[in-house]
């Protein structure tokens, strides 16, 4: 089983960017927070990386429902999705796969919630 759901796309990266948080909103979900790894990389470490975004998404009312079926499930979130642009100027956008993460804490409550955030990822995907 992969840990991830991707999709590569055809569109500048800074398009991609709002179309992945539009797409995201679209299903619900916000963005916490935004990481420019090819900036912090430059900053911390002085090296050249490719353009790579980690988007935190999060839905809260999936979110809450996860937190009431296992407390400690605040380690696995908010979702991550990745914004990565490629050597042929493509974009890929690759998110966690929820039910493969959360499958592993073996709560049936919550892989049913689970399974509700990687079809709105899926969704998600699909709409770009």
């Amino acid at each position: 089983m992969s840990y991830h759901l991707s999709k590569t796309i055809q569109r500048p990266f800074d398009d991609a960017i709002a179309t992945v948080t539009q797409a995201l909103k679209n299903e619900g979900f916000g963005i916490l927070t935004e990481i420019d790894v090819q900036e912090t990389l430059k900053k911390k470490i002085n090296v050249d990386f490719k353009r790579y975004r980690i988007l935190g998404a999060c839905n809260p009312s999936l979110a809450y429902e996860a937190l009431k079926s296992e407390e400690k499930i605040g380690t696995m979130l908010p979702c991550n999705v990745v914004v990565q642009e490629q050597a042929d100027g493509r974009v890929e956008v690759s998110a966690i796969d929820p039910v493969a993460s959360m499958g592993t804490v073996g709560n049936p409550a919550l892989t049913v919630i689970a399974e509700q955030v990687q079809g709105k990822l899926r969704k998600m995907l699909d709409n770009l």
